[in-house]
């Protein structure tokens, strides 16, 4: 009995290779996103930025654009040393742990829509996802990016030391307090678009002209912010802020560890900038685009369709990254108190919010009329409006670093007096 090795091998080898296309992409645009918010904190705080490292022996600065390599090389070149007072099995997994969980995400997140490539063995064009058609990539999604939190966890406990020890207990503190009010905006989209898949969401919103940005206002705030929050971005980076921890869970990690621990945070940021891309921004729909199910994509269509996803993405980071360079970080009290007191209040009303307009237009549609569209962006600013004004006026006063106006207005007020009942409450 002959084997036709053909048909068994060709749709392995389509997977490997997008595999091994993304990981280089991914560990390509890590380095140069390093050196693209270098040159926008220089900009931002009015110094100078890398700009000199080009071609080895050779005069040619480009820009400085050679400075992710010698970076590289310093990392790769430096050597690995493992403290003697670590757990040494947990010190080694932290990282590992870390990184493969990031990598492990963009297994359901699209780049594009399709390649126009047929190839011997497998149906259809090339999908632009790792793994397409997985009803459940919301959940997939939520699931890695929850273990992630394990290799923060183990980095600070592995290393017996006391800042990486208080930057574990924060980074676990944080990032499983924001996941709720994450969640909460992704599942407004989710309710919306009446799929998990993140491919059936963009061509929801492709389909309908209206991206969920319009829609659900109050969604994407709370999950920008709770994205900045999982991703340990300024102003969150509680659990490795120098100026407290030294350098947090990852203090006692040198060379190619410390490396990996880098990267994962990178790429939890490229996550968070596709995820936002892809549920509130429409993905790699752009108004004037031929959408459909009849629509035959070309190589220019895919090709622009990739360059408008990319586009957004890259739009998203360098709002992360001027962020960071321009607000001071929020105190470990505020932090937490914005995300029970704040976020989650926000993302549960924006759930009720479109679980009522997905109610009336469902109504609306078995009563044989159909449901405006404008009728989802009005309720969503609506409210939106309202929950902001709210937020602001009887949010607790402690998330504020402004003194309270009954205090100032007393008779007996003594500012060195207030002072000093702030930093005790503080310390309590």
């Amino acid at each position: 009995m002959s084997i036709d090795w053909q048909s068994l091998m060709v749709p392995l080898i389509v997977p490997v290779v997008k595999i091994a296309v993304l990981l280089f992409a991914l560990m390509t645009a890590a380095a140069y996103l390093v050196l693209l918010e270098r040159w926008i904190a220089a900009w931002v705080q009015d110094r100078l930025g890398p700009n000199r490292v080009g071609i080895p022996l050779t005069k040619i600065k480009m820009f400085g654009l050679g400075q992710p390599l010698a970076d590289g090389l310093k990392f790769i070149f430096k050597e690995e040393y493992t403290p003697a007072h670590v757990d040494k099995a947990l010190y080694i997994l932290a990282p590992v742990v870390i990184l493969s969980a990031a990598l492990a995400i963009f297994a359901v997140i699209p780049f594009g829509d399709v390649l126009p490539i047929e190839v011997p063995g497998v149906e259809g064009p090339i999908a632009m996802v790792e793994a397409p058609g997985v009803d459940v990539g919301m959940i997939y999604v939520f699931a890695m990016s929850s273990i992630a939190v394990y290799g923060v966890i183990l980095g600070g406990w592995a290393s017996n030391n006391k800042y990486s020890f208080l930057g574990g207990l924060r980074s676990s503190a944080q990032l499983i307090a924001y996941e709720i009010p994450l969640g909460l905006g992704i599942l407004g989209v989710v309710l919306a678009a009446g799929s998990l898949r993140l491919e059936e969401i963009i061509n929801g919103q492709a389909a309908s002209g209206q991206w969920n940005a319009f829609s659900q206002p109050l969604g994407l705030m709370v999950f920008l912010i709770a994205s900045f929050a999982e991703a340990a971005r300024l102003p969150f980076d509680l659990p490795e802020c120098e100026q407290e921890l030294i350098g947090g869970y990852h203090t006692e990690y040198a060379g190619m560890k410390l490396l990996l621990f880098l990267i994962a945070e990178f790429l939890h940021m490229v996550v968070a900038a596709f995820l936002i891309v892809i549920l509130f921004f429409g993905g790699w729909h752009f108004w004037g685009m031929e959408v459909g199910p009849d629509v035959t994509v070309t190589w220019p269509m895919a090709i622009v369709r990739i360059a408008v996803l990319l586009a957004k993405v890259m739009a998203v980071i360098v709002f992360f990254m001027l962020v960071r360079w321009s607000w001071p970080r929020f105190r470990f009290d505020q932090l937490m108190n914005l995300a029970w007191k704040v976020m989650l209040p926000l993302g549960i009303v924006n759930l009720i919010a479109v679980a009522c307009v997905v109610e009336f237009a469902h109504v609306r549609e078995l009563e044989g009329g159909v449901a405006s569209p404008w009728i989802a962006v009005g309720v969503g600013w609506v409210v939106a409006l309202v929950a902001w004004f709210l937020a602001g006026r009887y949010a607790p006063l402690h998330t504020d670093n402004r003194p309270r106006l009954e205090v100032l207005r007393a008779p007996d007020f003594e500012p060195e007096t207030a002072l000093a009942r702030q930093r005790e409450a503080a310390l309590r």
